[in-house]
């Protein structure tokens, strides 16, 4: 039975209002207690590299064995990409003095601001300045980055304007920043987005149980597929499964959000990458399958590589499809019942 808001005491609101206040301070002081002990771990890893380098041969070649080795015992921590050891190197040489990384404002901002400071900034006082500017006005990232490229140090306390309090980033957005760093939620073994963590996990594991339902022939390869592409960033793919009887690789990404351009733009990517470092010659061509979820709206878009060369991606909606892959694939009426209702009709057939 629904409570009439007649029937509720006359302090319930200012109760309420009380308690959701204590909730989201009590997020975002966990926020930043994780990520200040995240920043902390990366300085002390990129203070570890320097150190070895003043007293043995580290090179190169042995830090990328070190983030690969990194990689292999902590799977789910997503932070030990080679790119990311050699900016903690960087971040801990910038950092060198006597106080204790915490307690810098480097500390209290997340990995991605820092990692914006060292690439966009080479001097280290503008560095502070910006950092304790983006911890005084709460800037996200790319609040922080707009703020670089126009060069605000030279003109802040100049004449007067409104450009910072107009531009979004007043209060709570550096808590949102950090709430929704990959790093920071990698840290803790969670997934991308925290606003996206729960719909996606569950669309993540219903896809894994019923996927091969769709159709004869679906193997299951496996969940947050690593690609560790040569000198660059790790990438995970939420799904990625083979089908037997037309003998290729079928990549599934799956979004909590409504559709977006990008999104079709990394699932190409992945669909390439796919193509480029496991698919063999006698296989077909990789097939990537894009879910979006908005509520009880969801989109469902294919793509598959359209010519001999692996960059070069077509995306498709499921009705033009190629008949041999249309043949094959799930129908989008499908995927949506699997995510629905657990309950997979035929392959190519809506229920």
């Amino acid at each position: 039975m629904v409570q009439l808001e007649t029937d509720l005491p006359s302090g319930y609101a200012e109760a309420l209002a009380s308690v959701k206040e204590q909730v989201r301070e009590a997020q975002h002081r966990a926020l930043r207690i994780v990520n200040a002990a995240m920043i902390e771990l990366y300085w002390n890893i990129g203070r570890t590299i320097l150190d070895r380098q003043a007293s043995e041969p580290w090179g190169n070649r042995v830090i990328d064995r070190f983030a690969q080795d990194l990689r292999a015992e902590f799977p789910n921590v997503k932070g030990f990409s080679r790119t990311n050891v050699y900016s903690m190197r960087a971040f801990a040489a910038a950092w060198a003095g006597p106080e204790p990384i915490v307690q810098t404002v480097s500390g209290r901002i997340s990995w991605s601001h820092n990692v914006v400071l060292l690439n966009k900034l080479d001097d280290q006082e503008l560095r502070r300045w910006y950092a304790a500017k983006a911890v005084q006005h709460g800037w996200s990232v790319a609040v922080l980055e707009h703020h670089i490229k126009t060069a605000l140090h030279t003109r802040a306390g100049a004449a007067p304007n409104n450009l910072e309090a107009r531009l979004p980033g007043e209060g709570t957005d550096l808590a949102r920043e950090v709430a929704k760093d990959p790093l920071v939620l990698d840290f803790l073994g969670l997934t991308e987005e925290a606003d996206e963590l729960a719909m996606e996990e569950a669309m993540t594991l219903r896809m894994s149980q019923t996927l091969a339902e769709f159709g004869p022939g679906f193997a299951f390869v496996g969940r947050q597929y690593r690609l560790s592409i040569e000198g660059d960033e790790d990438y995970f793919i939420d799904l990625l499964l083979f089908h037997i009887p037309s003998s290729r690789y079928v990549v599934v990404e799956l979004k909590s959000k409504r559709f977006r351009p990008e999104h079709l733009g990394q699932l190409n990517f992945y669909v390439a990458a796919v193509d480029g470092m496991l698919r063999l010659p006698q296989h077909a061509p990789t097939v990537g399958i894009l879910v979006c979820g908005f509520k009880n709206d969801q989109t469902v878009r294919y793509a598959l590589d359209a010519s001999a060369a692996p960059v070069a991606v077509t995306a498709y909606t499921y009705e033009t499809l190629p008949p041999q892959e249309k043949a094959t694939l799930p129908s989008p009426e499908a995927i949506t019942a699997a995510l629905e209702q657990g309950t997979v009709p035929a392959s190519g057939e809506a229920e």
